[in-house]
């Protein structure tokens, strides 16, 4: 065989490999999002188990590729709104873990949404000794995921979330308008139309907060005012 031809086929294995991961995780994210944004939550937790096992079985023929220890952990996370409080932690903090190795293997992994996924666990979960929540180390992640991928729905959407939860509604409130208006990607548009569909709702929610601080802020003035 030819060195030409030998080096042409090498080339178009490793061709039809990447196509067959990418294929595969395009699979996994839509498989995710019908259960995630499905309104029955009765049988959410088996369909995540399920989808759990073809990963972990594909991540044995594909060792040590972080976009499948990255769905690994969002799998577990996810899973945990629907187990029992002890399940849950467990599940968290394997979801902690999975994220770590996948950003030590590829710190871009998923265009920054590893750093998105581990921010939001941060600061969404209890704090020391229950569990590893951190607000500072939830604002560190997801700042890098944002750069990364400055122009994402969900770097933006979720840290937007974030500082929503700080009470900062007119900071959270220029995140989601850049959720909302960043593009779609084609291969996952039902995933990224649902997340932009939150982040509209939000966008909502930190205007309507926004106005309602400054109703409370008047009227404390106005209270005080009345009694001099």
């Amino acid at each position: 065989m030819k060195k030409t031809t030998l080096v042409a086929l090498l080339l178009l294995s490793t061709q039809c490999f990447a196509n067959s991961i990418k294929d595969s995780l395009n699979n996994i994210e839509s498989e995710w999002a019908s259960i995630y944004y499905s309104k029955s939550n009765s049988n959410k937790s088996r369909a995540y188990n399920h989808l759990l096992d073809k990963i972990i079985a594909l991540s044995e023929q594909h060792t040590d590729n972080a976009e499948l220890i990255f769905w690994q952990a969002v799998v577990k996370a996810t899973n945990a709104d629907h187990q029992d409080a002890l399940a849950a932690l467990n599940s968290v903090k394997d979801a902690r873990k999975l994220l770590a190795k996948a950003i030590e293997i590829n710190p871009k992994t998923m265009n920054g949404s590893a750093y998105v996924t581990l921010g939001t666990l941060y600061y969404m979960v209890p704090k020391w000794p229950i569990a590893f929540g951190d607000e500072q180390t939830a604002q560190k992640m997801l700042a890098i995921a944002l750069q990364i991928n400055p122009n994402g729905i969900d770097s933006n959407y979720f840290y937007g979330k974030f500082l929503l939860s700080q009470n900062k509604s007119d900071e959270a409130a220029k995140y989601f308008e850049r959720a909302v208006k960043a593009p779609a990607r084609n291969e996952q548009l039902y995933a990224d139309s649902q997340l932009k569909t939150e982040a509209s709702l939000a966008l909502k929610n930190a205007k309507e907060q926004k106005v309602g601080t400054s109703k409370n802020l008047f009227l404390s003035l106005f209270s005080s005012a009345t009694l001099k």
